[in-house]
Formats: C-alpha cells, sequence, structure tokens
C-alpha cells in the first residue's frame, strides 16, 4: 500500500507522487524527498508506514515510507539484521 494510502490526513498530501521521485541526484528530486518527509513526520501513520516498508519487499523498496529513503531503510534494516545476528 503506498504511502499515500496510509497518511491519516490526506489533505496534508498535494500529490501523492511525492513520496516516489524520480531519482536521487538531482536537486529538485532531493527537494521532492525533503517535502515528502516532511509530510511524514506530523503523521500518525508513519510507525505503520515504516513497518510496512520494512517487512514488504520489491513493492515498498522505492520511495519515502514513514518518513524514511530508500537508503535509510537499508541501512535501518542492515542495523536490525546486525543486532539479531
Amino acid at each position: 500500500m503506498p504511502p499515500a494510502m496510509l497518511c491519516a490526513d490526506r489533505t496534508l498530501v498535494p500529490d501523492p507522487d511525492v513520496f516516489f521521485p524520480i531519482s536521487t541526484i538531482d536537486p529538485r528530486v532531493v527537494a521532492q524527498t525533503e517535502q515528502a518527509k516532511q509530510l511524514c513526520a506530523t503523521c500518525p501513520a508513519r510507525p505503520a508506514c515504516l513497518q510496512t516498508a520494512l517487512t514488504g519487499g520489491r513493492y515498498t523498496s522505492y520511495g519515502v515510507w514513514g518518513g524514511e529513503d530508500e537508503d535509510q531503510r537499508r541501512r535501518l534494516l542492515r542495523r536490525r539484521a546486525r543486532s539479531t545476528a
């Protein structure tokens, strides 16, 4: 389920595509990613959204979920794996 569907207050989401930037190096896309993270910051569904992304597999490997981008979620998963090893 995409983040826009999990957001508790849909009026905060001007465009669900904001959660799925097309690049990670274009300055405009960096701004889009930051906008998505700002929307997530006050969303009460943030923990559930992040958990969905961490357990959702390939479908949730892209975009901003629970206020975290792809790289942040990969680091979080690596830390979790190390702590349980």
